[in-house]
């Protein structure tokens, strides 16, 4: 579990210093240049992301049970999965309709995904991993409002019905061996 918490430490810590110090991080950025901030700021991300997928991997087999979700519960894990899915996309792709509307599409992907693998994941492990993103997708949207930070304007809907295939298309793929790929547990 140490290493778990040490991942989650690192990776949300590295991405929590836009909101916790931004004088600070606007410093760095000064001092260091886009580029080298950057560089920077992904070998840390890099780094904690290797800890708590290595931390998980290792706390999940034995993690205590804290609660038995009914099996159900996978099927509306799955239904939730692809809107965050189609939310992510609606992120990487240029403004349709849908980016002005949800705001923040990447928050909003990290807290569907963490909601969801707690609906279907009952152990401490879990817990601790998809509550950690769950609360801090919480605090980032916060944090994000109070700064103003402009909205992006509306754009035409073929961006959106392209994030929704790319998003189908995705989903797919970890249903179908993704998921059981790169985690080792079918969604199923």
């Amino acid at each position: 579990m140490f290493l778990l918490i040490v991942g989650l430490i690192v990776f949300l810590g590295v991405h929590s210093v836009r909101i916790v110090a931004p004088d600070w991080r606007e410093a760095q950025i000064a001092r260091l240049g886009e580029n080298g901030w950057k560089g920077l700021y992904s070998i840390v991300s890099l780094v904690g992301f290797v800890l708590l997928v290595w931390g998980y991997a290792r706390a999940w087999p034995v993690a205590p049970v804290l609660y038995e979700p009914p099996v159900w519960m996978k099927h509306v894990t799955a239904a939730l999965m692809l809107l965050a899915f189609i939310s992510l996309m609606v992120w990487r792709f240029p403004a349709g309709r849908l980016k002005p509307v949800l705001k923040h599409p990447m928050l909003l992907a990290i807290k569907i995904w963490a909601f969801a693998h707690l609906l279907a994941n009952g152990d401490l492990a879990s817990l601790i991993l998809f509550g950690s993103f769950l609360a801090w997708a919480v605090w980032d949207r916060i944090a994000v409002k109070r700064s103003g930070e402009a909205t992006v304007a509306a754009g035409p809907v073929k961006w959106d019905f392209a994030a929704a295939v790319a998003a189908t298309l995705l989903y797919i793929l970890f249903v179908w061996k993704l998921h059981a790929w790169l985690f080792g547990v079918s969604p199923f």
